[in-house]
């Protein structure tokens, strides 16, 4: 899906500490590859409290708001763009539910999740949501716009 700017859809997604201490980057990332979309933006950083905060701005309110920012900057976090036709939707079918107990067998919180806490892995919940949140996280030159040799054999024609 191309988008009004003349962009196809981009999804931002970070594997949580939790997800980088256990060793799971290579298993998660495998899961996007696999499906099909392109990674265009990659990155291994320590979240800063300033950054951790703007990202979690739709919770200042609540009481967990806290609990997130301390934990979100407790260790590595691994930051990743993917792009591809139904990115946004088809990454949270990936990822499965926020409470990892409930999520489905095959999605990520669901093989590897045990507690809402540490569930491993963000995915943008929407189209808008992912646009601010890539460009928290990255800048225009972080990203590459490229296209895989597959292309042509995942989806019908590259729009």
């Amino acid at each position: 899906m191309i988008d009004e700017e003349g962009l196809k859809e981009r999804t931002f997604i970070a594997i949580k500490p939790d997800g980088v201490q256990r060793g799971l980057v290579g298993q998660i990332v495998s899961r996007f590859e696999t499906k099909g979309f392109t990674l265009v933006g990659l990155k291994i950083m320590t979240v800063t409290k300033e950054l951790a905060e703007k990202h979690y701005d739709v919770h200042k309110d609540k009481p967990f708001f806290r609990s997130l920012i301390e934990f979100i900057t407790s260790g590595p976090v691994v930051a990743m763009v993917w792009e591809g036709e139904g990115v946004v939707a088809s990454a949270r079918k990936i990822i499965g539910a926020t409470n990892p107990l409930t999520a489905e067998p095959g999605t990520i919180r669901g093989d590897y999740g045990i507690s809402v806490g540490r569930n491993l892995i963000h995915g943008s919940d929407g189209i808008e949501t992912a646009k601010k949140e890539i460009s928290l996280w990255f800048t225009e030159e972080d990203l590459v716009s490229w296209k895989p040799c597959l292309t042509t054999w995942i989806v019908e024609k590259d729009s």
